[in-house]
């Protein structure tokens, strides 16, 4: 028991890390964005290196998710039966696996580049598609490296080293920065390389890392190896989920292209706000428990996966849940506060802030569908999810289809939420039939008070930006206001006296006494 409340207390301070690198890295790849603006406007250059950038990163982030998702539980069996060298070849085999798959990407790739690029940019002219079948026959190469990352993250997530993983994103998007003013003062294919650069450098970063947990590459390749097939059996409902969820986007923009003009941009502009919470807010703690999740399925110790379950969905309700009713609450003031400039006029914004508003409905559960996720992967279990990830898209796009034709663009955001909430349900449902004796309801009760403390947050914030608005400025009154939210949220919090909170301010007081320490 011990054991396990120091493997819970280490998870928590990582998660913390984890979070402070992820602002920053976030905050970071806002001004790469913004650099790239600034050389390059919204032209026929940028496009074509947007372009060019997210087709290797498409063609194996399906793949680089399965192999990710399933290499977890498959290394934890092969370590507990084999040991450590077990494990290292397993690790091998895939690392060479992945290799294979990536040549003959890169050789499909190279031989069909323009039907390629037209599945990505088909109204692209000549011109411009010449330059995109230039780029992309050099971003191509990209895939090694995704592919390698997708393996090694993994490989160091199970090793408890997640700090290096989480701070990649920084150089990456200073390398990008940096060909940006190269390419805008020489050649305008720099861009390209600096791609490929880019992936270099997290490669040089991340290798070292890798070797200090003792991994020794052998070139084996077994196809019929036992693991490597227990990989591949978990990984094709992973692979054929995430393309799933790639036809459901592809699903929505087509409808929103067809509501209005500036649909897709409003539509893509709310989900990256959702986005921005959900890679901020959950995906650090997903990356950190899930490796301590499936430890514990493979070590028979159920207790311990449902007490980390539930200190997961509550630290996370503690974090989401006032986040959604700031975002409905506040839904247009932000949007305004964030892009109401330029080329983004009240028009947009309104179409932008409708959206959000829905997104936000389902940004729980779709945060709570995450964390259940990798609970049935820890279980080895890919199917459920996968069948579950049909049901939703099928729920999904006849939501689209309904909503959209009443609501409009936000209609495409609430068939989202809504099938995320469904799924979440049935997801919840199948869980307590696999684990027949974990129980919800102390969860649910915790769950209720943060969602009163939230509401009683919501309508200070809401009443606050009230008085503020027309004395000040609005985006002052809403930073203002979002303040007042945070603290009286903060201290009613506090008053509950909830456990999962307690102890996070316990390792707090710990750690300051620690840097006290130190200090003397």
């Amino acid at each position: 028991m011990k054991e396990d409340g120091f493997v819970r207390n280490t998870m928590k301070k990582n998660i913390a890390l984890i979070m402070l690198i992820t602002i920053l890295s976030k905050f970071i790849g806002f001004f790469r964005e913004i650099a790239l603006t600034y050389f390059y406007g919204a032209s026929a250059t940028s496009d074509v290196y947007l372009v060019a950038q997210s087709i290797p990163v498409t063609f194996f982030g399906m793949i680089g998710a399965g192999i990710a998702v399933s290499f977890i539980p498959v290394y934890n069996n092969a370590l507990k039966a084999g040991g450590k060298k077990e494990a290292n070849a397993f690790t091998s085999r895939i690392t060479n696996l992945v290799f294979l798959i990536s040549t003959l990407i890169v050789a499909v790739v190279l031989l069909f580049t323009k039907p390629v690029v037209m599945l990505f940019a088909s109204g692209f002219s000549s011109e411009i598609m010449d330059m995109a079948v230039s780029f992309t026959r050099i971003t191509i190469f990209a895939v090694y490296f995704t592919g390698a990352l997708a393996v090694f993250n993994a490989y160091l997530q199970i090793h408890n080293s997640f700090l290096v993983t989480a701070f990649l994103g920084i150089p990456m998007n200073f390398v990008a920065i940096i060909s940006f003013f190269i390419a805008s003062k020489s050649n305008d294919h720099v861009l390209a390389y600096g791609v490929i650069a880019s992936y270099i450098l997290q490669m040089f970063i991340l290798i070292p890392e890798v070797l200090k947990h003792k991994f020794n590459y052998t070139p084996l390749f077994s196809p019929k190896n036992e693991y490597v097939k227990a990989l591949l059996i978990l990984a094709i409902p992973v692979i054929l989920s995430t393309s799933v969820n790639q036809i459901n986007v592809l699903v929505d923009k087509n409808i929103a292209s067809n509501i209005t003009t500036g649909g897709i941009s409003a539509l893509n502009y709310a989900n990256r706000l959702f986005g921005f919470i959900q890679g901020l807010f959950v995906a650090p703690i997903i990356t950190v428990i899930y490796p301590n999740i499936s430890r514990m399925v493979v070590d028979k110790k159920e207790d311990g996966v449902k007490k980390t379950l539930h200190e997961t969905i509550v630290t996370v309700s503690l974090l989401v849940i006032p986040a959604t009713i700031g975002a409905m609450i506040f839904a247009e003031p932000i949007v305004n506060f964030l892009f109401l400039r330029g080329q983004f006029d009240a028009v947009a914004a309104a179409m932008t802030s409708d959206a959000l508003f829905y997104y936000a409905l389902g940004l729980l559960p779709f945060s709570l569908w995450s964390i259940i996720n990798i609970v049935f992967y820890s279980y080895n279990d890919t199917k459920t999810p996968m069948i579950l990830g049909f049901v939703s898209v099928v729920l999904n796009v006849a939501l689209n289809l309904l909503l959209s034709y009443f609501i409009g663009i936000g209609g495409l955001a609430l068939a989202s939420s809504i099938s995320s909430i469904v799924t979440t349900i049935v997801l919840l449902i199948s869980l307590r039939k696999k684990m027949p004796t974990l129980k919800f309801r102390n969860t649910a009760t915790t769950m209720v008070k943060i969602l009163a403390m939230s509401l009683l947050m919501g309508l200070v914030a809401f009443g606050t930006y009230g008085v503020l608005q027309g004395n000040v400025s609005d985006n002052l009154a809403l930073v203002l206001s979002v303040g007042v939210g945070v603290i009286v949220y903060g201290l009613s919090i506090l008053l509950l006296k909830i456990p999962e909170v307690e102890s996070i301010l316990s390792l707090g007081k710990e750690k300051m006494k620690n840097l006290r320490n130190r200090g003397r």
